[in-house]
């Protein structure tokens, strides 16, 4: 394995990209059934967020109520999502998918049907939001694991179905809510619930009919499965402790999301009201930010494959870190705020493809389910913490010294990860650097029999001719 670690770190001294699909007949039904079979589930999570409170909100007349819902439905995704991995692997994500959005389309039509019968009780309604959670995060974790083998089957690099994957997921959330805010107005609270049951059922529609089970890749070496439900998290867990890159990777983006939830719930209200640009302002920021990272994720999706992956990462996530918060610390007039979220945007739509395609690289098919999930669970962990945080440094050192310390902290959580040695294993492997690496392997009479030995380090892992 010694010998394998060098030839991967020399390879990596490149940074450009240099492999294609390979050759064989264009599938691209795949493709397009997990983009919208994502689009379906996510803009029925978006439909929810808005109209459900409100549903709450406006039958109990009880703030205290309408912010419990959403806790109710938020912790047992997270859980059941890190826990799912193991049973997405055995079972199959097509399975998890459609099972999962059944289960929540039956949860999300019984909550009307129950009211409109008198017989929805507080208690009830919690109930049901949390099967809809627990369903929900293994369905949406499954739907995840399709993007290789999609991209594979359509013929196009990784960037690509990661680069559409992320300007569908982005696009929900910008949609999704707007749709959700005219229903709602226009038809009240309990037709947006329906739609939110039928965009649900929509989704595993979709998967039930286009999308098949991923399977192995001939180079991939194969995994020996022993053990029942726990010694399979726990081989998730090894292979995401063990894996230097995907495990930087992953605290990258736990300690980014917690900032980026410090910033949304605390530090953009607390600033539009301070500044005097008023409740618009923090709707322009979002919109401005999402419509430009749309613009920019569907332009990574055509030419990502093309672009050295560490420098798009580092300028990306620069553009879209530090900028906004020094813009607004600074005292700066709403259009120019406005024109560095624009940049910011544009720059952080490149990096969800690339960090996106990373990541599919480095987890081998089998064990994609325990590990994907357990990773994503990761990220979405610091989340719950990210209003405490940005309130407690508002009280402790006011808004302008907030805002450059959340944004410092950005800027590190981003720079030292990317500038650190195991972070050249971005690069795109060749065919020949892969061969290389397992003939190495077989010199050294290396044995993969299970995912901690296949693991170590990550940058090791091999990576698609295809990708």
């Amino acid at each position: 394995m010694a010998t394998q670690h060098t030839a991967a770190e020399t390879a990596a001294d490149n940074d450009a990209p240099t492999t294609v699909p390979d050759a064989g007949p264009r599938v691209l039904r795949g493709l397009v059934g997990m983009l919208s079979a994502n689009a379906a589930a996510l803009s029925a999570n978006r439909v929810l967020s808005i109209a459900l409170p409100w549903f709450v909100l406006t039958t109990t007349g009880s703030v205290g109520k309408t912010g419990l819902v959403a806790f109710c439905q938020i912790v047992p995704y997270v859980v059941s999502q890190a826990l799912a991995g193991p049973l997405i692997d055995r079972i199959g994500p097509k399975r998890i998918s459609v099972a999962g959005d059944l289960l929540s389309t039956a949860a999300m039509a019984t909550a009307p049907l129950l009211y409109l019968t008198g017989s929805l009780p507080f208690g009830l309604l919690l109930g049901l939001l949390a099967v809809v959670g627990a369903a929900d995060g293994p369905a949406n974790g499954a739907k995840g694991l399709f993007v290789p083998s999609a991209t594979r089957a359509a013929r196009v690099p990784i960037e690509r179905g990661t680069g559409l994957s992320a300007a569908v997921e982005r696009t929900a959330t910008t949609v999704g809510p707007a749709l959700a805010g005219v229903v709602v107005t226009a038809f009240g609270s309990l037709s947006a619930l329906w739609i939110t049951a039928a965009l649900f059922a929509l989704s595993a529609l979709i998967v039930s009919t286009t999308l098949t089970d991923p399977v192995p890749e001939p180079h991939e070496i194969p995994i020996e499965e022993s053990g029942g439900y726990f010694s399979q998290l726990r081989q998730g867990a090894a292979f995401l402790r063990d894996a230097k890159l995907l495990r930087s990777i992953v605290g990258m983006l736990a300690i980014t999301n917690l900032l980026d939830q410090a910033f949304m719930s605390v530090l953009l209200p607390v600033w539009a009201k301070e500044s005097g640009n008023g409740a618009e302002a923090i709707g322009l920021v979002v919109s401005v930010f999402a419509a430009t990272s749309i613009i920019a994720a569907l332009v990574a999706a055509g030419v990502a494959e093309r672009l050295p992956r560490r420098t798009v990462y580092l300028i990306g996530f620069s553009l879209g870190g530090l900028p906004r918060f020094a813009a607004m610390a600074m005292g700066a007039p709403l259009w120019l705020v406005l024109t560095v979220l624009a940049v910011g945007g544009l720059g952080s739509g490149f990096v969800n493809p690339i960090v996106g395609a990373v990541t599919y690289e480095l987890i081998p098919t089998p064990l994609l389910g325990r590990v994907k999930t357990l990773a994503q669970a990761v990220t979405w962990a610091g989340i719950p913490f990210g209003g405490l945080l940005g309130a407690g440094l508002v009280t402790l050192t006011g808004t302008s010294t907030a805002l450059w310390i959340v944004g410092g902290m950005y800027l590190v959580a981003i720079g030292v990860p990317g500038m650190s040695r195991e972070w050249a294993g971005m690069r795109k492997r060749t065919v020949s650097e892969r061969a290389s690496a397992d003939a190495a392997d077989d010199a050294s009479g290396a044995g993969p029999s299970n995912a901690t030995a296949q693991a170590v380090p990550q940058e090791e892992t091999s990576v698609p001719a295809g990708a």
